[in-house]
């Protein structure tokens, strides 16, 4: 397009001087260029971009985790199920451990369909259990091991032995007194919490091993070797037909 007098603006448009039209001439343009050069904050920035570019890749490699060469490592979001180990120390003693053991029969004893309590290794479960580091488990190991002491103590008070030592009917007959919190006797209340919290940890134990879920005709926890679609009753019943 030309202009009033005569001249043809094109892309790179400059004045007669040299200046382009935002005000910047070649000759400004070169000094800027010269004292570019001159810094050398800049230059050392230059090599700086350059050996960022260059370092870039390693330092990407370097910390990117190890590759694993096989198998679990062994921590707690990646237990090594293969090759278990204790996370911590066991603080129950052997003796309160018997004591225990016996306790948990009474709770729940061997029949003709399944096994007992400490058969399957709920004493061993419960130690884990009030032996972990945080707060709540080591409450429990205060009453624990406080209520194996009191169960001891009020054996050998009624019976003249140690509760492991005692006959079932003896046993049952201490149990009876602390089985049910709510109607537990003032002197027994102790002794009844304590029983609740060993019932429960039993019941956890001993019906999440197979021999527990066995016996409650629990089927889950099995491959199967191939999967049947649900019946087409069933799946009319749902709208699925």
């Amino acid at each position: 397009m030309e202009t009033g007098d005569g001249r043809r603006e094109t892309g790179d448009a400059r004045s007669a001087d040299g200046a382009s039209t935002d005000g910047v001439n070649r000759r400004d343009a070169l000094k800027v260029m010269a004292a570019a050069a001159s810094l050398p904050i800049l230059e050392g920035m230059a090599g700086t971009d350059v050996e960022a570019q260059t370092a870039a890749p390693a330092a990407t490699v370097a910390s990117q985790p190890a590759r694993l060469s096989s198998g679990p490592r062994g921590t707690a979001s990646d237990p090594d199920l293969l090759r278990p180990k204790k996370d911590w120390p066991r603080k129950l003693f052997a003796s309160e451990l018997v004591t225990l053991a016996a306790l948990c029969d009474v709770i729940i004893p061997a029949d003709a369909k399944s096994p007992s309590a400490s058969a399957v290794g709920v004493p061993a479960y419960i130690n884990e259990h009030v032996s972990a580091p945080y707060d709540g488990n080591a409450r429990d190991l205060v009453r624990v091991r406080g209520g194996v002491s009191w169960l001891n103590l009020e054996s050998t008070k009624r019976f003249g032995r140690t509760f492991a030592k005692l006959t079932n009917a003896q046993k049952t007959a201490i149990c009876d007194d602390i089985c049910f919190l709510p109607k537990a006797k003032p002197e027994f209340q102790a002794g009844a919490r304590f029983f609740d919290l060993v019932r429960d940890l039993s019941a956890t134990a001993f019906y999440t091993t197979d021999a527990g879920m066995k016996d409650i005709g629990y089927v889950g926890n099995v491959a199967l070797p191939k999967w049947d679609l649900p019946p087409a009753a069933v799946l009319k019943h749902l709208g699925l037909l």
